[in-house]
């Protein structure tokens, strides 16, 4: 059994002001490598509406991505329904049960983040993150949203600058969107 697992990942987003912004660093490491550095995890689905981001097994969170938005598609783009259906599809499907990844997604009015338990959570304060580096990510991210008057870009651009420092499995190769 191999025992070097795949880290990749920080996904940050941020709801304020009536403006989301989600970001993502680009780093795959297995093990002590780093794999691939400009690897995109944050991106638009739903003619742009909607902002996705993905942490865990690559091919696992693109099925997701595809899934949820079959599900946008199924249910007229409403957002909140499609969410809480993949949550469902997702923990009783016996295909999708078994697949390792998180997203987070926003349509610039509510951030969700989607998980393989069926869970679909919307922060109270409006900051969601994951993967390896999203507890750096997300206190930053907090830190900055109280304390300075930076647009909704710039707190995610800032946070996952200050995750990349801190976190090994996170890199200065970052994707930003804003919805």
């Amino acid at each position: 059994m191999n025992d070097q697992q795949w880290r990749s990942t920080t996904i940050l987003c941020i709801l304020r002001n009536g403006k989301a912004a989600m970001a993502g660093d680009g780093q795959v490491s297995l093990g002590q490598t780093i794999m691939k550095g400009n690897a995109v995890k944050v991106r638009r689905i739903f003619g742009g509406k909607i902002i996705a981001g993905f942490a865990g097994a690559t091919a696992d969170a693109l099925t997701l991505l595809e899934k949820f938005e079959e599900k946008l598609q199924a249910f007229g783009g409403i957002f909140q329904r499609a969410a809480v259906e993949l949550a469902k599809d997702w923990r009783t499907d016996r295909m999708l049960r078994r697949l390792e990844a998180m997203m987070i997604v926003t349509d610039g009015k509510k951030v969700l983040l989607l998980t393989g338990t069926g869970d679909v959570i919307e922060p109270e304060d409006g900051i969601a993150a994951i993967g390896s580096g999203g507890n750096y990510a997300l206190s930053a991210a907090r830190a900055l949203v109280k304390h300075s008057s930076l647009s909704v870009s710039e707190v995610a651009l800032e946070s996952l600058k200050i995750a990349a420092d801190v976190c090994v499995y996170t890199n200065h190769s970052i994707t930003l969107e804003e919805v």
